[in-house]
């Protein structure tokens, strides 16, 4: 069954060769696999769940024969699970996590998409934590944090693709998002829809030479193609997101329509709907499903390509989505939503070009012209201060740009003006394209980092630090 929205009680990882040796070269297209039939019901992960202000959770991170989408697979897990716990907690909490490693060489963690500190011992992904190492991670959140869906993974550079992609990715859902919704929607069942591939090798999930146009096993949850219930009229709040190593989701509900009230852990300002939304490496978003007349759809990804010198990636079916049962009276969806966030009309402290680029054969990929270094700082901006970046892409396939700390505005694409209605930490950046971000720093400072979230990239180099000075 669904959550509601009120609150409730391999070998030994790579060598750092093995890793840089996984950046994806141009593959040819996969054959698309056979369709899979209706699984069993779709399963929302386990919840750890923050009480009276305070998470206080364990978690060990070690590779284990599990159950990964029905069969017993060896597997980089959390706490024994490849679709491991979601954390979930409310705007000014604080949470603690002991941080127990038992994968070499090391590991460590990244609280994607939130707003806190990048020192540690908060969000550092700078650090490295060792094999047979237990470290404490404590994380003060502001009460200013946006309500939505955010995830943790492995940051551990350069390794980051294949801990991901062995399993090392988990939700976590920051509560808050029924305060901006009607009362007849405010406890609607809820669903995490956790999109996660694997690759196989014999009896394991493939952590060495990952390419990312290779054939791979789509599921949701963990499972391959589970049935989801809703009742004719029924409206749910479904939580996609794209918590894979590399790949894209091209996402399509047959018959129906996603009404779109959050993005990237941001509510919108203003609901829309979208027959397919496109989820680049990492981006999620909070949708409102409702029923349609009884009988059943399906939920897939479509075709999609990131350019010449990018992956092209087949359809595949995610689930089955049944509506039967007694029908619900419907209810008007709402229209305006949470209080806006502009940055167009702040003063700007400076303009920058950040771009991204990558060598002929597809195994080096720069920032400024630089690969990652973790002891040089490649951007310093200060505090309290909102700065226009030009993001440019002279490579001929889409990149997935991402930024720690803080959300950015999109402003445009290739020179059309962008109108979004949230903030956001991923955006596409087309092939041979360009886009405009403004972003401001706000609370921390400190040491992060900005990259492309397609991890085998990162991993190859296409990363940058920027210091958030005083």
């Amino acid at each position: 069954m669904g959550s509601r929205l009120t609150r409730r009680a391999a070998v030994p990882l790579l060598a750092l060769a093995t890793a840089l040796s996984s950046c994806s070269a141009p593959s040819p297209k996969p054959a698309v696999r056979r369709e899979v039939a209706p699984g069993a019901r779709l399963k929302d992960p386990p919840e750890l769940v923050s009480h009276n202000g305070l998470l206080r959770a364990r978690l060990v991170v070690q590779r284990r024969k599990v159950d990964v989408a029905g069969r017993k697979r060896w597997a980089l897990t959390y706490n024994d699970r490849y679709m491991p716990p979601t954390l979930r907690f409310r705007p000014g909490d604080k949470v603690e996590l002991d941080f127990v490693n038992r994968v070499r060489p090391y590991t460590n963690l990244h609280v994607h998409g939130l707003h806190v500190s990048p020192k540690a011992p908060a969000d550092d992904v700078l650090i490295h934590i060792g094999a047979g190492k237990t470290y404490h991670y404590r994380y003060r959140f502001p009460q200013a944090l946006k309500p939505g869906t955010y995830w943790y993974h492995s940051h551990a550079h350069p390794i980051s693709a294949p801990q991901v992609a062995g399993g090392l990715a988990g939700i976590i859902v920051v509560d808050g998002l029924e305060r901006y919704l009607p009362s007849a929607l405010q406890h609607i069942t809820e669903h995490t829809i956790a999109l996660k591939d694997f690759q196989v090798q014999g009896d394991a999930v493939k952590t060495e030479g990952l390419k990312i146009g290779a054939p791979t096993h789509r599921t949701v949850n963990g499972q391959l193609n589970p049935t989801i219930h809703i009742r004719p009229g029924e409206v749910q709040l479904w939580r996609l997101a794209n918590i894979s190593a590399n790949i894209y989701y091209k996402l399509r509900l047959r018959g129906y329509r996603f009404r779109v009230i959050g993005r990237d852990g941001f509510p919108v300002d203003r609901t829309f709907t979208r027959d397919t939304l496109l989820l680049a490496a990492a981006t999620r978003f909070d949708v409102l499903v409702t029923g349609g007349r009884p009988g059943r759809t399906v939920l897939e990804t479509l075709p999609y390509s990131t350019g010449p010198a990018g992956n092209q990636f087949p359809r595949a079916k995610l689930a089955t989505l049944v509506s039967s049962g007694k029908p619900v009276a419907r209810v008007a969806m709402p229209t305006t939503f949470a209080p806006p966030e502009d940055l167009s009309h702040l003063p700007l402290a400076r303009r920058r070009t950040v771009v991204f680029s990558e060598n002929k054969a597809g195994t080096e990929f720069y920032i400024n012209g630089r690969q990652f270094d973790p002891h040089r700082v490649d951007l310093r901006s200060k505090l309290n201060t909102t700065e226009e970046w030009t993001v440019v892409n002279t490579s001929n396939e889409e990149h997935s740009f991402h930024t720690h700390t803080n959300h950015f505005q999109l402003m445009s694409v290739n020179g059309v003006p962008h109108h979004g209605h949230s903030l956001q930490d991923i955006a596409n950046v087309p092939a041979k394209g360009r886009m405009v971000i403004r972003i401001r720093f706000t609370n921390y400072t400190g040491k992060t980092v900005l990259h492309c979230h397609i991890l085998n990239h990162e991993d190859a180099g296409m990363m940058a630090v920027l210091d958030i000075v005083k």
